[in-house]
């Protein structure tokens, strides 16, 4: 299964509001990057991402898994874009910056360093499994 990093500026949609979604999850929306477009359509039903507070933590704060796949957002008047509806599973116990992922050498040819803009973007099994140990100390 694929592993992605989905980015909020938590103003906008924090970890905390995505838990308090629930079971349910909430539909990740508002995405118009075509490339970060493609990535939702690719993802299937419980693959695993990396929740990313942008702007204000620039930093990993939790794990959600995608409980339904691509369909078309309502709200594109282009009838081009869509999203995946993602459930909080577990919050990291400590937060992984964006210092720390670029200051790993093990993590240099993650998207996150690469191309920090994409909101969705695929993470590799190790740059996974990276995370998730730095994260869970």
């Amino acid at each position: 299964m694929a592993h992605w990093l989905y980015k909020s500026e938590p103003s906008a949609w924090s970890w905390e509001a995505q838990v308090a979604a629930g079971e349910a999850g909430t539909y990740w929306d508002g995405v118009r990057n075509p490339a970060a477009n493609l990535n939702m359509k690719a993802m299937q039903v419980g693959e695993l991402g990396f929740f990313y507070h942008s702007n204000e933590d620039k930093a990993v704060v939790g794990i959600v898994e995608v409980v339904k796949t691509w369909a078309l957002d309502p709200n594109d008047a282009s009838g081009r874009y869509g999203a995946v509806t993602l459930k909080a599973v577990e919050p990291l116990k400590r937060k992984v910056t964006l210092a720390t992922v670029k200051a790993d050498p093990r993590l240099a040819d993650m998207v996150l360093v690469k191309n920090s803009r994409l909101s969705v973007q695929p993470v590799s099994e190790e740059e996974w499994c990276i995370i998730v140990v730095l994260g869970n100390p």
